[in-house]
């Protein structure tokens, strides 16, 4: 099988949402004591939940958030402040559970699930999914991070999972990562897909100095000069100048669509994979919902290129899924306003006619 008939196999089986699902959530909040869309987002993530599922007030089961690890060759060049070993070091301890995206987890009663996609290390923990493409992408300022072989099967890696997560109850999703060095690729893909200048997309990730920063970005240019990314083919994109791990998020959002789940997408990397996501299957995007505006420099054009409207505006820039899994509780909550809030008749509260 090709490898354009093994992505559209991926991708063929992502629906547009259920219209009429859509419009009976509209009439539903309509009716509710209130004036319509007084409650925001709130009311719009209630109508994309019922187009997602069929449903008015879905049982959304289990919370999981993915947290997918990675480490990248560009790191050689400089561009973190911190080193790669901290890659290893920091899943170790999302596995210990005592990193942010654990406690936020615990918070809201999710479910974290860590994933090796490209760790430069053998790491060895019962409750860590062994996933690896290859140890950690190559220099993309130097070649193609990845092979285009590589990067489909970290996508379907990332796709299958969503699949068996699925299978196994999980109703709600949510992208994490962990890379250290990995806003490199991300701001790489915004400057590729969106035709932006690198200076334009990168921000300071771990918090770099002012010239350490103008050396990522001369680096983010060298790898798009040198691997000329095709932007019309997501792909070749991905492979070029992207990331194992944002390669298997991309993998994952695919197949939370596929699977008709909705995911809510973290901050910068996870949009750049969302981003991907979307240019490989536009219908992806319905099933995304967005979390919050990272503090990330490029997060604001991320998020208008791959079409989310985050919720939150917390100056978060951590990343791991801390962002989407807060989002949670406003997802649960959304659906809360339909299962549980009166209407005008119910209530007998005059005024439902003037407000409909």
């Amino acid at each position: 099988m090709s490898q354009v008939n093994r992505m559209e196999e991926m991708t063929a089986g992502i629906l547009p949402l259920n219209e009429e699902a859509m419009e009976r959530a509209r009439l539903h909040l309509d009716q509710l004591t209130k004036p319509p869309g007084s409650l925001g987002k709130l009311e719009e993530i209630a109508v994309q939940l019922a187009g997602i599922t069929g449903e008015l007030a879905p049982e959304l089961g289990a919370k999981t958030v993915v947290v997918m690890a990675g480490d990248h060759g560009v790191c050689e060049e400089g561009v973190s402040a911190f080193p790669s070993e901290v890659t290893c070091q920091m899943v170790m301890n999302f596995l210990n559970g005592g990193a942010a995206v654990n406690v936020l987890a615990r918070h809201a009663s999710a479910n974290v699930v860590c994933v090796d996609m490209g760790i430069d290390g053998e790491l060895e923990h019962p409750d860590l999914l062994q996933r690896k493409i290859r140890r950690g992408t190559r220099n993309m300022a130097r070649g193609a991070a990845m092979t285009r072989d590589e990067a489909e099967a970290a996508v379907r890696a990332g796709y299958e999972l969503a699949l068996e997560l699925a299978e196994r109850g999980t109703g709600l999703f949510a992208t994490g990562e962990m890379g250290i060095g990995n806003t490199t690729p991300s701001a790489a893909l915004l400057a590729a897909f969106a035709g932006i200048s690198p200076a334009a997309a990168a921000g300071r990730g771990t918090g770099i100095s002012d010239q350490r920063l103008v050396r990522k970005i001369g680096v983010i240019e060298q790898a798009l000069q040198i691997n000329q990314p095709d932007p019309r083919d997501p792909l070749d994109v991905l492979a070029k100048v992207g990331g194992l791990e944002i390669a298997g998020l991309t993998g994952l959002i695919l197949g939370a669509a596929a699977s008709r789940r909705p995911i809510v997408i973290d901050g910068f990397i996870s949009t750049a994979a969302a981003l991907t996501a979307v240019r490989l299957a536009p219908a992806a995007k319905g099933y995304m919902i967005g979390s919050h505006l990272s503090g990330e420099q490029g997060h604001a054009l991320l998020v208008k290129e791959a079409g989310i409207s985050p919720m939150l505006g917390l100056d978060m820039r951590l990343g791991e899924g801390t962002g989407a899994v807060l989002a949670f509780h406003l997802v649960e909550a959304a659906v809360k306003i339909m299962a549980e809030m009166a209407t005008f008749a119910q209530a007998g509260v005059s005024g439902g006619e003037e407000y409909s």
